[in-house]
């Protein structure tokens, strides 16, 4: 339906229209993959351990492969001497018998001869490192049978659940996994984006040079393209296409037929301006597979959404704040949806605010602020502009966003906020 017939559409809530939002952001199909490859996908089946981890009863300090019968009684009075029949570096493949009395020097991560039970550090013999081969003396006893022994498959045992579906492969991730003895993955596909920006007063900044780095009267760099494109990679999706179109309607026409349709149609474009009640709202009055109206938010009040075949269709307004905010609290959770990611949100902490400021009467307010992290017992969100959609200048300054209740009319200096962190 197309909202630009129906003005005076009653006002959602912001959950509401998230809600709309998620319901249409069905999982992308799924593919196999290299670990070495899989850095920055998200899992979509959980992954299981190939080995076990640890593989082998190993060291967990370097010293002595002892039986604790032999050393249970040891004590700075009454130290215990044993003969050192073996050397067991990390990596050797040797299991070295041991007899009553005897005992292998071993090194962290070496594998535990099965004729020993217990690992005794050099520090707790009379010569350490330097007295190792030969004969030893023990002079304290090992807290327990087993000390500093590493048991087979303790930390994840083979078949057992490393990660669930839905996890954001990281650097710690792939390291877990590679431990495992996980060689390759399968990963939900990664989202394909179509930035497009509208405005006849937008200049890209690629035409600056040609202009001689001059604006004319009405015009201004485009900026939201970037911005989008930055955030689409930070969810994990792809920018397959920016666009600049004007506000005559024709250049909209033809590239929303060859993003939407066919086999080289996107998953998701991302519409910024057109999206409000003004005479020259391009977006509203050409995209009629999108609905327009009021979100219950500051900044972001106009918002568009809709579907076009496979594709998500989301129209933002056009200042940069706007933009960003609105990124964060609709078209990234889609994006991460669309990916089976398990967690859609950012995450948020209580801070104190650093000033006041007064609210939109019956809005959610996103207000940029950065945050003082000096006092760890009460950081401090400190605004970066006086919450005027239009301050992209600003914008950079900003690590999270102060999120309001729409029935709070003001924050005074002190008040506890909730906080939505973006870095």
């Amino acid at each position: 339906m197309d909202m630009s017939a129906t003005p005076g559409a009653a006002m959602v809530s912001v959950d509401e229209h998230l809600a709309t939002v998620l319901a249409a952001a069905a999982s992308l199909p799924v593919r196999s993959v290299a670990l070495a490859d899989a850095l920055g996908a998200t899992l979509a089946a959980p992954a299981v351990a190939a080995f076990d981890l640890p593989a082998f009863e190993n060291s967990a300090m370097d010293g002595f492969a002892v039986r604790h019968a032999d050393v249970a009684a040891a004590r700075a009075d009454r130290p215990v001497r044993l003969q050192v029949v073996a050397d067991v570096p990390a990596g050797s493949p040797l299991d070295p018998p041991l007899a009553a009395g005897e005992a292998a020097r071993i090194m962290t991560g070496a594998p535990l001869p099965t004729a020993a039970d217990t690992v005794v550090p050099f520090e707790d013999t009379l010569g350490g490192l330097a007295d190792s081969l030969g004969e030893i003396v023990v002079a304290s006893a090992p807290r327990s049978l087993g000390a500093h022994v590493r048991r087979r498959g303790e930390d994840t045992p083979r078949g057992g659940l490393v990660l669930p579906a839905g996890t954001l492969l990281g650097g710690r991730q792939l390291a877990a996994l590679a431990a495992v003895g996980v060689t390759g993955v399968t990963v939900a596909s990664a989202p394909r984006v179509v930035v497009v920006s509208t405005g006849s007063e937008l200049v890209p900044l690629d035409d600056l040079p040609a202009r001689g780095g001059s604006l004319r009267r009405g015009e201004i760099p485009e900026s939201n393209g970037t911005l989008l494109a930055g955030l689409v990679q930070g969810a994990g999706a792809v920018v397959v296409r920016r666009e600049v179109v004007d506000d005559e309607g024709h250049a909209l026409h033809d590239l929303f037929d060859a993003v939407t349709t066919g086999p080289d149609a996107c998953d998701v474009v991302i519409f910024s301006g057109g999206v409000s009640a003004g005479a020259y709202e391009v977006v509203r009055q050409h995209v009629t597979q999108m609905t327009f109206g009021p979100v219950a938010m500051q900044p972001g009040k106009p918002q568009g959404f809709g579907v076009a075949g496979s594709t998500l269709l989301f129209g933002l307004p056009g200042n940069p704040v706007s933009v960003a905010v609105s990124f964060e609290v609709f078209v990234r959770p889609a994006l991460l949806a669309l990916q089976g990611r398990a967690r859609l949100h950012r995450p948020r902490v209580r801070a104190v605010a650093d000033s006041g400021w007064r609210t939109p009467e019956g809005r959610q307010q996103f207000l940029p602020v950065a945050l003082d992290r000096s006092d760890p017992a009460a950081w401090r969100a400190v605004p970066v502009s006086g919450g005027g959609s239009h301050l992209a200048g600003r914008l950079g300054a900003a690590d999270a966003y102060a999120v309001i209740p729409a029935d709070v009319e003001v924050v005074r200096a002190g008040d506890p906020v909730d906080v939505m962190l973006l870095d």
